[in-house]
C-alpha cells in the first residue's frame, strides 16, 4: 500500500490538516486581537484542507474498491 501514490495522497492531506490544525490551537493559545484573527484565519484553512482530505480518501476508497482489493 505504501507504493500506491493515492495512498501516499491520504498520508498527505491527513498530515496537512493535522499541521494546519496544531498551528492554529497554537495561535490561539497566545491570546491578544491579531493572534485571534490570524487563529481564525488557520481554522478557515483547516476547513478547507479537511475538504479536499475528505475527497481523496473517498476518491481512494472507491478505486480501491473499483479494482478489487
Amino acid at each position: 500500500m505504501l507504493s500506491d501514490p493515492l495512498f501516499l495522497l491520504v498520508v498527505v492531506a491527513c498530515g496537512a490538516v493535522a499541521i494546519i490544525l496544531i498551528m492554529g490551537i497554537s495561535t490561539f493559545g497566545k491570546g491578544g486581537v491579531e493572534n485571534g484573527k490570524r487563529a481564525n484565519k488557520f481554522m478557515r484553512w483547516r476547513i478547507i484542507a479537511q475538504f479536499i482530505a475528505v475527497v481523496v480518501i473517498v476518491t481512494f476508497v472507491y478505486i480501491r474498491r473499483q479494482m478489487g482489493g
